[in-house]
């Protein structure tokens, strides 16, 4: 089983938030192991008190979706699946789990190979900040979103670049 070690979430932690400053946005990071158990957690100063608690369930959300099937690659595609479909069936999840379920962008899986290693969350920003702040690190450190052999369908794929096209993002993910 790929595991994440501390040392590695430290340096995409020092990432993030190096690009946070950078952007004048503070914000807490958070790095989940593949079953969804905190690993690293961290609040910049001035982020909100709250940010924590969203980095932590952002992390869980993805490592517990893209543990499930490869239609969820991040939070946003999360997002966008729920609202086409059934947004109750989110606010539903989010009550079962005591809070743990949130999806937004700023958080996607880590891969060390073809292995799910875990997933991380960023929450103080908007959306969009988060996600530029996560893809910033994620780049730094190395870590994938994506298998090393994609094995994902083709359909799947064609679904999911709908998806972020329809969020605006084009189809640069799948």
């Amino acid at each position: 089983m790929a595991k994440l070690r501390a040392i590695e979430c430290r340096a995409f932690i020092n990432a993030v938030s190096d690009k946070a400053w950078a952007m004048g946005v503070p914000v807490s990071i958070a790095v989940v192991n593949a079953e969804g158990h905190l690993i690293a957690l961290e609040r910049m100063d001035d982020a909100g008190f709250i940010t924590a608690d969203i980095a932590r369930a952002k992390a869980f959300t993805v490592a517990a979706f893209r543990s499930m099937s490869p239609r969820f690659p991040d939070g946003l595609v999360i997002q966008q699946w729920f609202k086409e479909r059934n947004p109750q069936m989110l606010l539903n999840l989010s009550a079962l789990t005591n809070g743990q379920v949130v999806v937004s962008g700023g958080s996607a899986p880590i891969f060390k190979g073809d292995e799910l290693a875990g997933a991380y969350g960023v929450s103080g920003g908007t959306s969009d900040q988060d996600e530029v702040m996560a893809n910033h690190a994620r780049a730094l450190v190395g870590w994938a979103h994506l298998k090393e052999h994609d094995d994902t369908p083709e359909d799947v794929k064609a679904h999911i670049n709908a998806i972020y096209a329809n969020v605006g993002l084009g189809n640069t993910h799948l």
